[in-house]
C-alpha cells in the first residue's frame, strides 16, 4: 500500500508518545542533543549516493547541485556542535535595585513535538535543515516530506527511523490531506517551507490551536542593475541564479531592475555568460535541471509563450516538454500588469524592465509584497545605504544572489508576504526553543513597605521604581 493510498488516519503519529521523553525532561541534557546530531550527520555521511541519486530522478539535479544540499547540512551540523553549550547557557539579566538582592536569567528550554513540512524544491536539504535546528533545541519532531518530490520523500521515510527511535522522530508521507489532518493535531510549533498559498491554509490551520509557525516562503525577489556594476560578473552570477535548479530556488531574483543606460551592455553580457555556462544547446547541458512535473512546465511554458507572441523574448526561449527543460531566458517586459510580473516565477524566466535610477527602482519594490531576498549590482555606498533604508526583505546580497544563504549565522527569513519568523544557526535554535523568564528572590530585605496597609507616598515609589 502506497503512502498515498494510507488513511489519514492511519498516518497520523502519537503526540502523547513524541511529547513524552520532552516532558520527562530526556532531551534537555547536551548528551542527548548531540547524539541526535550525530545521528543526522552519520545518515548523511553513510547515505551521500543515494542522496544525490533521489535528488537527481526528482529534479534532475547535477551531482555539485545535489552537494550543495548535502553540505549545506553539513555547514549547519558543524555550527550546531561548535556553539550548542552556548546556546544552552542561561542568560542572566540585570535586575533593578529594588528587587535586590536577587537573581534573574532566560532559560531556553525545548517546545515539546514539533511538526516540519519539507518543500519539493531542495527537498532534502530544506526539510532536514530545521530538524537539526530542532533536535539542537531538545524537541522531537514529525517530519512530513513533499510528495511532489517522491524519490526524495521516499528515501526520507526510509532512512530516518534507521536512526532515530519512533519516540524522537518519525516519517509521515501524504498529500495535501494528511498534511491538513497533521497541522490539525495541536503541535508545539510547525515549520513550513512552500509556497504562500499552502503557507496561508498551515496558518489557518494552526490557528485553533494557537501552535505558533513558522513560515519559509518567497515572492518576487527583484535584483537592480546599476551603473557602476561589473557587468560580466554581474551577467555570470544572475544567469547562474536563475539557472541553479532551473530556477526553482525561493531566494532566486525573480526579475531584473536595470538603469537604462546599461539596458544594452547588460544584455549583451547575459547573452555571453548563458553561453558560458549551459553551451550554444542549453537543453543537452548535463549542469541544468529540470522542473519538477509537468503542471510546473506547463505553467512557465505559457507565460513563455504569451511573450513570446508579444515579441517580449530578448534571450533564450528553449524548452522540451519530454525532458521538462527549460533554458534560463531573459524577457523584456513594459507594463506593471504583464502576466510575468502577476506572481513568483519560481523557473528560469528572467523578466527585465528598465529604471531610470535606483530611486525608481525602489519606488518599484515598494508597490510590491516585501520579498524573501533583494540583490543590488553596482552603483555607490549611498546607493547601498539608500536601498536599505528605502526598502523591507527578508535579507540583502549585494553584488551577488543567493550566496547569503550560505553563511550559516546569518538569519534566513522572510517578512510579511515572504514569510515569518526565521532559522539557521542561532536562529533556528531559539525558533525551536521558549525562552524562559526565571527570577531568585532571597527571603532577606523583606521590605514592609510594598504590602498593605500602603504607607509609602507617590513621591517615594516613584523615585525607587521609576
Amino acid at each position: 500500500m502506497t503512502s498515498s493510498t494510507v488513511p489519514v488516519s492511519q498516518a497520523l503519529p502519537d503526540l502523547a508518545a513524541l511529547r513524552a521523553p520532552v516532558q520527562r525532561g530526556d532531551t534537555r541534557p547536551e548528551g542527548w542533543r548531540r547524539r541526535q546530531l550525530q545521528a543526522v550527520a552519520t545518515l548523511v555521511e553513510e547515505h551521500e549516493d543515494e542522496i544525490l541519486a533521489a535528488l537527481h530522478q526528482d529534479l534532475g539535479k547535477p551531482e555539485l547541485e545535489g552537494m550543495v544540499e548535502i553540505l549545506a547540512l553539513r555547514q549547519e551540523l558543524k555550527l550546531c556542535r561548535r556553539q550548542l553549550r552556548r546556546w544552552m547557557r542561561p542568560r542572566p539579566v540585570p535586575v533593578p535595585l529594588a528587587q535586590r538582592p536577587g537573581k534573574a536569567e532566560v532559560i531556553r528550554e525545548p517546545l515539546g513535538c514539533v511538526l516540519i513540512i519539507g518543500p519539493w524544491n531542495y527537498p532534502f536539504h530544506l526539510t532536514l535543515q530545521p530538524l537539526i535546528s530542532a533536535l539542537a533545541a531538545g524537541n522531537t519532531a514529525v517530519v512530513k516530506p513533499s510528495e511532489q518530490s517522491p524519490a526524495t520523500s521516499s528515501l526520507i521515510a526510509r532512512l530516518l527511523p534507521s536512526y532515530f527511535p519512533q519516540e524522537v522522530v518519525q516519517v509521515v508521507e501524504g498529500e495535501g490531506p494528511v498534511a491538513a489532518a497533521l497541522v490539525d493535531q495541536g503541535y508545539d510549533h510547525i515549520f513550513f517551507t512552500g509556497s504562500g498559498a499552502i503557507g496561508a491554509r498551515v496558518l489557518a490551520g494552526a490557528a485553533p490551536h494557537l501552535t505558533p509557525v513558522t513560515l519559509e516562503l518567497g515572492g518576487k525577489s527583484p535584483a537592480v542593475v546599476l551603473e557602476g556594476a561589473d557587468l560580466a560578473v554581474t551577467a555570470r552570477r544572475l544567469i547562474w541564479g536563475k539557472g541553479l535548479n532551473a530556477g526553482q530556488t525561493c531566494i532566486a531574483p525573480d526579475h531584473l531592475l536595470v538603469q537604462a543606460s546599461i539596458r544594452e551592455p547588460l544584455l549583451a553580457a547575459l547573452a555571453q555568460a548563458r553561453l558560458e555556462l549551459y553551451g550554444e544547446q542549453p537543453l543537452q547541458s548535463p549542469d541544468l535541471a529540470h522542473l519538477i512535473h509537468g503542471r510546473q512546465f506547463q505553467r512557465l511554458s505559457a507565460l513563455l509563450e504569451g511573450a513570446r507572441q508579444n515579441g517580449q523574448v530578448l534571450i533564450g526561449g528553449e524548452s522540451d516538454a519530454d525532458t521538462l527543460r527549460m533554458a534560463p531566458t531573459v524577457i523584456q517586459v513594459d507594463r506593471d500588469d504583464d502576466p510575468l510580473m502577476e506572481d513568483e516565477l519560481f523557473g528560469p524566466l528572467l523578466p527585465m524592465i528598465c529604471v531610470d535610477n535606483l530611486a525608481a527602482a525602489i519606488t518599484r519594490i515598494r508597490r510590491q509584497p516585501k520579498p524573501l531576498a533583494l540583490y543590488l549590482f553596482g552603483g555607490e555606498a549611498q546607493d547601498r545605504s539608500m536601498l536599505l533604508q528605502g526598502t523591507s526583505s527578508g535579507g540583502v546580497c549585494f553584488n551577488d544572489v543567493v550566496m547569503q544563504v550560505g553563511v550559516p549565522e546569518l538569519p534566513f527569513g522572510g517578512v510579511g508576504a515572504s514569510g515569518m519568523g526565521a532559522y539557521h544557526g542561532e536562529a533556528g535554535f531559539r525558533t525551536f526553543s521558549h525562552e524562559r523568564a526565571v527570577l531568585k528572590r532571597s527571603f532577606a530585605l523583606d521590605a514592609r513597605l510594598r504590602y498593605p496597609p500602603y504607607a509609602i507616598s507617590r513621591g517615594l515609589i516613584k523615585r525607587l521604581l521609576g
